[in-house]
């Protein structure tokens, strides 16, 4: 081990690397791996008396979150929750993690970024990457060939963390699927509304549903040339454009991938299109794609599906987009994806000048939600290989989050991080035994309440205590309240007393915070 003197040099060098990476306003990442490196260099260094000293840091691309990001946090789930049950969903759980096989094969080129756990005596194991393959093995195990479902839970990427743009290693989805045997396009057009309803009530800004159809784009993979083997790798290629230039993912596919120039532009020239029903009538008459089967299969259910987005009221926000490829391996039909095209209301100048248009590319949140139907999964798990259809859509919760979060940091708006209706306080002293029994009195009568830990606090430290937290109200004792029967209820916000009977008490707390 290195000497003493030659760890405190090592530890001076480091603190000059943190402090340049702060002044050049690094990121965050940056920093923190830097800040990583010195605290280990501490720790070598040893601290009082040979104690052992922790690196005290969550692991990359890992997050704690305090009080006012929990409540943020809550309020959006409640929001996913409530539409998912008014949409008629059963919640489910699924261990964190599966057996490997469960999981491997079915990502595509991201099955890089699985989690495989040490072998902990016969069992190989991985965290789960999403929530959808875990479904699809739960359905196959029970036997459910129709369920409408959602889940909540954390997943596992080994992904390079960019944790200011939501993206972590490990992350909340919030999945709603529709399994079993339905008529077309029915079920994929309530998934999209369930989007829409979802981004509508968070209000995050302006957003965009674009949607695709797997038939469709492996129909204009072979219509241009692209060889069977290579469908699964040009289609991963084409999912980077909403990272990359066309140029880039031309190059990529020819360079890398070698796909002839002439098929990369012809399918160039398609990954252009954007439109609705329009465009999906006009490639079913597009003298190249009307001669793949698949394509037309895929064309004639994306015009049934415009029209029941129509009736859902929801084609304003929705965009058939045939760059739209989703690189996961198990989509077999209608894919789509929802991207916000700026984080808050477009400036009517800024609408006027064209500026919504370019606002999407300053947005650094990308995608908020994902999904599509993927009707040959379930038979993967199956020993007789019996399919059960599916589709579903997973909210990016993360990236709605961090957007949450800005929104709350930039609002003057408190965030209240308790649910408190009333503090318990008193005037004067050795009133300790009756401000417990009146919270107690609150407690089991449902109300939320709290009581200093002091046996004589000051009148005012507990006045502050509610203004700091955002309690309404207080109900204050004395020795006159206590004889009259009564208790003084002081409104935190206007500072209005009023006196209130003991056994009104409960009614008149209820009355008044009603919507809190």
């Amino acid at each position: 081990m290195a000497d003493k003197a030659q760890i405190q040099e090592a530890i001076k060098t480091q603190g000059e690397v943190v402090r340049k990476l702060k002044a050049e306003k690094a990121s965050k990442e940056q920093i923190d791996e830097e800040v990583a490196k010195l605290l280990e260099l501490k720790v070598q260094l040893g601290g009082d008396e040979g104690r052992h000293q922790f690196t005290l840091k969550t692991a990359k691309g890992t997050r704690d979150y305090n009080p006012k990001q929990m409540a943020i946090r809550e309020k959006v789930f409640n929001t996913i929750i409530s539409c998912f049950k008014r949409h008629g969903a059963e919640n489910i759980d699924t261990p964190v993690f599966e057996l490997k096989e469960t999981l491997t094969g079915k990502y595509g080129e991201d099955s890089k970024l699985i989690y495989d756990l040490k072998d902990q005596g016969g069992e190989l194991l991985s965290l789960r990457y999403d929530l959808t393959v875990p479904f699809a093995r739960y359905l196959a195990m029970n036997k459910v060939t129709n369920i409408k479902r959602y889940h909540i839970a954390k997943v596992y990427r080994r992904d390079n963390p960019a944790m200011t743009r939501g993206r972590y290693r490990e992350f909340y989805q919030c999945d709603f699927d529709i399994a079993g045997q339905y008529d077309p396009m029915i079920p994929d057009a309530e998934c999209l509304k369930i989007v829409h309803e979802i981004l509508s009530e968070l209000e995050l800004g302006d957003f965009r549903i674009k949607v695709n159809d797997r038939r469709i784009l492996d129909g204009m993979f072979a219509v241009c040339g692209v060889p069977d083997d290579k469908f699964r790798t040009i289609c991963s290629t084409v999912d980077k454009l909403d990272k990359m230039s066309w140029e880039d993912v031309r190059s990529e596919m020819v360079k890398e991938k070698g796909l002839s120039e002439e098929a990369a532009d012809q399918i160039g020239q398609y990954v252009s299109l954007q439109g609705g029903m329009d465009l999906a009538e006009r490639l079913l008459q597009d003298a190249k794609m009307s001669q793949s089967k698949q394509a037309c299969a895929g064309l004639t259910d994306m015009k049934q599906l415009f029209s029941y987005l129509q009736l859902f009221q929801v084609t304003d926000k929705v965009v058939f987009d045939l760059s739209l490829a989703r690189g996961l391996d198990y989509y077999t039909g209608v894919i789509y994806e929802a991207i916000l095209t700026q984080t808050g209301p477009v400036p009517v100048a800024a609408a006027q000048n064209g500026a919504g248009e370019k606002a999407e590319e300053g947005v650094s949140v990308g995608s908020v939600a994902g999904g599509g139907r993927y009707d040959g999964l379930v038979g993967m798990f199956d020993p007789k290989g019996r399919k059960v259809p599916c589709v579903g859509v997973s909210i990016g919760i993360e990236r709605v989050f961090s957007i949450m979060e800005q929104k709350a940091e930039a609002s003057a708006e408190k965030v209240r991080t308790t649910e408190t209706q009333v503090m318990v306080a008193s005037a004067q002293k050795n009133l300790l035994e009756e401000r417990l029994r009146l919270t107690a009195e609150l407690w089991n009568a449902g109300i939320k309440a709290e009581v200093m830990y002091k046996k004589n606090p000051k009148l005012l430290s507990q006045l502050q205590h509610c203004e700091d937290s955002g309690i309404p109200l207080v109900a204050i004792l004395g020795e006159q309240e206590l004889k009259d029967g009564v208790v003084k209820l002081r409104t935190v916000h206007s500072r209005e007393e009023i006196d209130v009977s003991r056994a009104k008490l409960v009614e008149e707390i209820k009355r008044r915070t009603s919507d809190v």
